[in-house]
Parts: C-alpha cells; structure tokens; sequence
C-alpha cells in the first residue's frame, strides 16, 4: 500500500490537488481519508465549551487513532473511519466502513506535525498558498457550508489560525518531499505525483 499524506494550511487547496491526482486513477484503487474525521470525540462538553476549543491546535487532533487505522489498513485490515460535525463540534454516531486500497490518500492541516503518523507516509506533500488567498477561500466556505458568519471566521481567523498556522502548520513544509505552489495551472507537480503513484501501481 503506497500511502500519501497532503498537507498545508487552511484554504491552501488540498482538495483540489487531491481531485486532481484521483481524477487519473482508477477509483476502485485509491481511498482517502480525512484529518477533519479524526477530531477527537468531546461528547463529555457542552455546544458552547466545544465551540471554545481551538480546532487547530494538534491536541485537538486523536492522531493515536488515525495512526493505528492506518496501520490496520496497512495491515490488510478494514477499518470505521469516524464521523465529524463541523456544526455541532463533535463525533457523530456515524462510521465509514474503509477498505484498504493500494493508494490511500490522507489529508489535512497538521498531517505532518506528527512524527509516527509522519513516519507512515511514503510521499509527504505540502500544499503552499498566500495567506490572503487562504483567508478569502476560508471565508467562502465556512460562511456556504458551515453556517458561520464573517466575523465569526475573521476573528477565528485572527485568534486561532493564523498564530496556530505559523506554529505548527508552516515549519512542517520542511518534512515535505514535494512543495505544490497552488495555482491552476501547476500541473508538473501534479504530473509527478501521480507518475509515482502509477508506478507503484503497476
């Protein structure tokens, strides 16, 4: 199993290069699977105490969870991938039933902040976007999908992550094998990383 972590910060694009490495692969090949599903599970908290916590922190993060469904699906094992609600802040009682693949892909902010889920990857890429950028992509999408008002996310934005992505998120570009400048038409990058995913696959 050829196991790929993508990480970079909010808003940098990582979906968008993870569509457009799987958009040439065969599906039934390649699973992903989400930092945003492993939150930890704050059933124990209030919505207001939950909504209190700093998401972006790595302590906000069950990596011990994420790294041992990893190792089971390296394993050949299958695994309940968690569910997570942006609206309430917290697990849902909803699995999803993974299968290991020959190619998972794992994604998220602080993938690579930790060092045995780090050691777990066989290509470590890092996704880089000007703040500006990542600000007004953040902006749209937890104003469209998660209910949020403008300042709301502004002063999440102010408070929590831009002081968390210059902590914890920026310094693990080091740890990458492959840094994607993210703009459109970066598509050599692109290129590369699924020429190393073929090759394992074939």
């Amino acid at each position: 199993m050829l196991i790929i972590g993508i990480a970079g910060g909010t808003g940098s694009g990582k979906t968008t290069v993870v569509h457009q490495i799987m958009n040439e692969l065969p599906e039934t090949e390649v699973g992903i699977i989400s930092q945003d599903s492993y939150y930890k599970d704050n059933s124990n908290l209030s919505f207001d105490e939950r909504a209190l916590i700093n998401f972006d922190h790595p302590r906000a993060i069950d990596f011990d969870l994420l790294v041992n469904h990893l190792q089971e699906l390296k394993a050949g094992n299958n695994i309940d991938q968690p569910v997570y609600s942006f609206v309430t802040h917290n697990r849902t009682d909803d699995t999803i039933y993974t299968h290991p693949r020959k190619v998972m892909i794992v994604e998220g902010i602080l993938i690579l902040a930790h060092p045995e889920l780090r050691d777990l990857f066989d290509v470590k890429i890092f996704v880089h976007a000007d703040s500006d950028e990542r600000l007004i992509r953040r902006l749209k999408r937890d104003i469209a999908e998660r209910g949020r008002d403008m300042d709301e996310v502004l002063n999440r934005y102010q408070t929590t992550l831009k002081p968390m992505h210059q902590q914890f998120i920026e310094p693990t570009k080091a740890f990458a094998d492959i840094i994607i400048p993210n703009d459109k038409y970066n598509t050599v990058a692109i290129d590369v990383v699924r020429a190393v995913i073929n090759q394992r696959l074939s």
